[in-house]
């Protein structure tokens, strides 16, 4: 016989109170991109909670890449509203990698399906001016990257610079939040799975070919071309990462 009982709901932690503040603020254009969050004690005497739910708070906003804390005084100090999306959502994926509740396998599908659509829906004619400094930035990237010098991490800094930005020319926030979101969740599974500096040296050479050449179909407006170089490129790193 079915139990018809209900469950009682779970209380809300105290710190919710003040992250739906926070969000309806956001909403109703009270606080923008910019402000400082109120200290402490005021929140605290806010909301009618202890101060040390508020810095439970403070500190899930600034995991979730709402704001930025820094000490000391003056408009930069405190709590300051930045809103950068991929932040939260990449550290939420990488916990996820790690229980091995999803695959670096599917990120690595995932981002291939929204850097191919960001590739074949980059419109270069609405703001030309914004393409034309965006294609200049990514170019004194590639130049960067082909800097044989370059340690591992500062190439992948770069490569994630590269991607990010070409992504942009599609105009879709969201997308490009989500795609840097996914590569940042398993940079580190990739790029470690590559111990010696043999291989790497091998691989990035690849990769500085591949990167001038999804350049090059994006400059010229191919869309299909560029997706289709952005899928070789992103399989193939992942393919040759973890035959190693």
């Amino acid at each position: 016989m079915a139990n018809n009982v209900n469950t009682p709901a779970l209380p809300a932690r105290a710190y919710e109170v003040v992250l739906k503040s926070v969000e309806a603020d956001l909403l109703a254009g009270k606080i923008k991109l910019g402000d400082q969050l109120p200290g402490e004690r005021i929140l605290a005497e806010r909301h009618g909670i202890s101060r040390a739910s508020v810095r439970d708070a403070i500190r899930i906003l600034d995991a979730m890449g709402v704001i930025r804390t820094s000490t000391g005084s003056g408009p930069n100090s405190g709590a300051v509203i930045i809103s950068n999306p991929a932040v939260g959502l990449s550290a939420a994926l990488r916990l996820h990698v790690a229980s091995r509740q999803l695959s670096v396998g599917d990120i690595v599908e995932s981002r291939i399906l929204l850097e191919t659509w960001a590739a074949e829906s980059a419109d270069l004619g609405t703001d030309p001016e914004r393409s034309k400094a965006v294609l200049e930035r990514t170019a004194e990237l590639l130049i960067a990257m082909d800097d044989p010098s370059l340690d591992r991490e500062e190439f992948h800094d770069l490569d994630s610079q590269f991607h990010v930005l070409l992504s942009s020319l599609a105009g879709n926030a969201v997308i490009e939040a989500m795609m840097e979101s996914l590569r940042l969740s398993i940079s580190d599974y990739v790029s470690d799975s590559i111990e010696d500096d043999a291989s790497w040296e091998r691989i990035a050479a690849v990769l500085r070919t591949q990167h001038h050449a999804i350049h090059a179909a994006v400059a010229v407006g191919n869309g299909p071309e560029a997706a289709q170089r952005l899928r070789e490129h992103i399989q193939w790193f992942y393919n040759q990462s973890h035959k190693l």
